[in-house]
């Protein structure tokens, strides 16, 4: 293992599972891409390449942090590998799964009843998606333990690795059947989907260019991206904190950093909830109404207004022997 007083360590002592998955990851990016250019088959008026793409990208960036984020386990370091292990199995499996069932066979992955080859998969890959939440949320306690030398980069693992936890627990939203599925089911018949990723409209409307996401409805795809990648975006604010300290001496003070990070995090809680909010409504990201844009309003303002109050210099700490040189 590396230095433990060195945040970034050496790649060699990444958790190499992990490291593998995201490699793999790395291989179906390249091919997704030349699959975009030359492959014209759409599925549920997408490019059937697309999700393969999203997905690679999506899962490599989590899978490279979270082998990083293993590096500093020390207590319950054998523990962390099994985690980080049964996490790539899981999503690697997933992830075969989709190529097999979209690419191969021209077939919708999620929600699809269709067939029970089609439920087979699905549970297959349910499991997966459990078994990596699980392990996320065990390596999350497992950080609860550990103390990195910065005091910024410390809460931003902790605050990062929670928010992800909540990110894959909203995706949890998703499975419930839609308007038209409900009408099927009151009707005693069984539907060929249940659950959907958008709220009050059926799967494959109009969507944001590659990402997707609905722009006619609400979208739970939106807070579950959001909440996951928060394992990247809060070790990158105190990374950057630490830059900027550089230029700022207000940064210098890793008090000041951590109380920067804490509230960077609230703030990230807080627009977890508010995409909920949104997507539950059936309400699209590109199309607010006046209660989420007055929410976001104050969402912004309160972590203006910590974030000003964060960067008040903390209070010198006295020792005893000052204290008893000065009397």
């Amino acid at each position: 293992m590396a230095d433990n007083g060195n945040p970034l360590v050496t790649l060699r002592s990444w958790h190499r599972p992990l490291v593998v998955l995201a490699g793999a990851m790395g291989v179906l990016c390249a091919a997704s891409l030349l699959g975009l250019l030359l492959d014209d088959r759409t599925l549920v008026n997408a490019p059937i390449w697309l999700k393969p793409f999203k997905f690679s990208v999506s899962i490599g960036m989590y899978a490279l942090t979270l082998a990083w984020l293993l590096t500093h386990v020390r207590r319950g370091r054998r523990a962390g590998w099994w985690f980080g292990t049964v996490f790539a199995a899981g999503i690697g499996v997933d992830v075969g799964l989709i190529v097999v069932q979209m690419i191969f066979r021209d077939r919708t992955l999620h929600f699809n009843k269709a067939t029970p080859a089609d439920v087979a998969i699905n549970n297959v890959v349910a499991g997966g998606a459990y078994a990596a939440w699980l392990m996320t949320a065990a390596v999350a306690v497992l950080l609860l333990f550990q103390r990195l030398p910065d005091k910024a980069l410390n809460s931003a693992v902790r605050w990062g690795a929670g928010l992800a936890v909540a990110g894959m627990a909203v995706a949890m939203l998703m499975f419930s059947p839609s308007p038209a599925q409900q009408a099927v089911l009151d009707a005693g018949s069984k539907p060929s989907t249940f659950g959907a990723h958008s709220v009050g409209i059926e799967d494959g409307g109009p969507g944001l260019p590659v990402l997707g996401w609905s722009t006619v409805g609400g979208d739970m795809r939106i807070p579950h991206f959001v909440g996951i990648h928060g394992l990247q975006a809060l070790p990158l604010v105190a990374f950057g904190l630490l830059l900027l300290a550089r230029r700022h001496p207000v940064l210098e003070s890793d008090v000041v950093r951590r109380r920067l990070v804490r509230t960077a995090g609230a703030g990230y809680a807080g627009l977890i909830a508010l995409l909920t909010w949104q997507a539950q409504r059936g309400q699209s990201i590109v199309h607010p109404d006046f209660w989420t844009l007055t929410a976001a309003t104050a969402l912004i303002a309160a972590v203006a207004v910590v974030g000003t109050l964060s960067l008040r210099a903390p209070r010198p700490v006295v020792s005893a022997e000052i204290l008893r040189s000065a009397r």
